[in-house]
């Protein structure tokens, strides 16, 4: 498989994750707007992934502009557009403030430096993206035993990053490291990103995967099928509090009830420090059709009500531990989180 995420001199290339299954389809993006709206409508989606993406976004405005006349105003439309596209994964605006570091820094030295500069911190940025999730994955693993079934929500892969993935790089690793693994995948309605997937990664990888609706999870903890949980996560409070896909908090309660531990694998990145809990967290309502129709088919009254978050969070008091790319931090997590910060 092509990388999820890919520079092609002078635009980005992303495989459409709409799509998957039924196809892959490639869309290239030449513009920072493109771009913009390839995060916008999920073309690409994942907060690492969409992080990256909106890296190349920058890159994209920039090799448009032809003059130093007016720059700072082009570079604040530029990144005004691109933080605008999605409230929730912190990895956007992360990504953005280092790709404006490098406009401040490097913005005096011409136009063709500058240029460079930022297709340069883009790529950097997507190649440290890979090797941070093969560090997570490495540091996660050894919390996964031989024989481990591990259900996951969402979709925490390759395919929501650079490469490798979060919640399933963790398995990756495992599996590498020659433990057998089966593993859940929630179809996390509505926009199923679990059943077109993460049980496509999975299958095209070998490695086992049973799909389940999202109400069933609690049936099958209660039989003893499920034994570990492991999602992705697009922002985490300083304390631990973590937002991820719509469904992960309900998962969290159900293993807390069953006694099975709820694993949170993300970058650090991913951590938003000037957030003391949850409570801060923006969340994301999208439109209503996607919940009242499916693959564009109506599966409701066209104009019944509808609530669409895109995301919940789960409470700090039910993660077991947050596995980054630096090691694994157990609760009390403001404490752990910001040691990690600071680890060289």
């Amino acid at each position: 498989m092509k990388p999820t995420i890919e520079w092609k001199k002078d635009r980005v290339v992303l495989i459409d994750q709409r799509k998957i299954p039924n196809e892959e389809i490639w869309v290239e993006c030449g513009t920072f707007e493109q771009a913009a709206e390839a995060i916008e409508t999920m073309v690409v989606r994942g907060a690492p992934a969409i992080g990256v993406t909106a890296a190349y976004g920058v890159a994209l405005g920039f090799l448009a502009i032809n003059s130093e006349n007016g720059l700072d105003a082009a570079a604040k439309h530029i990144f005004k557009r691109l933080a605008e596209t999605r409230p929730t994964a912190v990895n956007l605006f992360w990504a953005l403030n280092r790709m404006e570091r490098v406009y401040e820094a490097d913005r005096t030295g011409g136009l063709a430096h500058l240029k460079e500069s930022l297709v340069n911190e883009a790529c950097l940025m997507d190649r440290e993206d890979v090797e941070i999730n093969r560090a997570m994955g490495q540091w996660g693993q050894a919390l996964l035993s031989d024989g481990d079934t591990v259900l996951t929500h969402c979709n925490a892969g390759a395919l929501a990053t650079a490469g490798y993935g979060t919640a399933l790089g963790v398995i990756r690793a495992a599996v590498e490291a020659g433990k057998k693994i089966t593993v859940y995948a929630g179809e996390t309605r509505p926009f199923l990103q679990g059943a077109r997937l993460t049980c496509w990664e999975l299958h095209r990888d070998g490695i086992p995967v049973v799909l389940i609706t999202d109400n069933m999870a609690g049936y099958l903890m209660k039989k003893g099928e499920i034994n570990r949980v492991i999602t992705g996560a697009d922002r985490i409070a300083a304390n631990g509090d973590a937002a991820n896909k719509i469904g992960t908090y309900s998962v969290a309660v159900l293993a807390r009830e069953h006694a099975i531990p709820f694993y949170i694998a993300a970058p650090l990145s991913t951590i938003d420090f000037s957030l003391p809990d949850g409570d801060g967290i923006p969340i994301e309502e999208r439109d209503g059709d996607e919940v009242r129709t499916v693959f564009g088919r109506p599966i409701t009254l066209p104009d019944i009500p509808v609530r669409n978050p895109a995301f919940d969070v789960t409470p700090a008091r039910l993660i077991k531990a947050i596995i980054t790319e630096k090691g694994i931090v157990e609760p009390p997590f403001t404490e752990g989180l910001a040691a990690l910060r600071n680890k060289k």
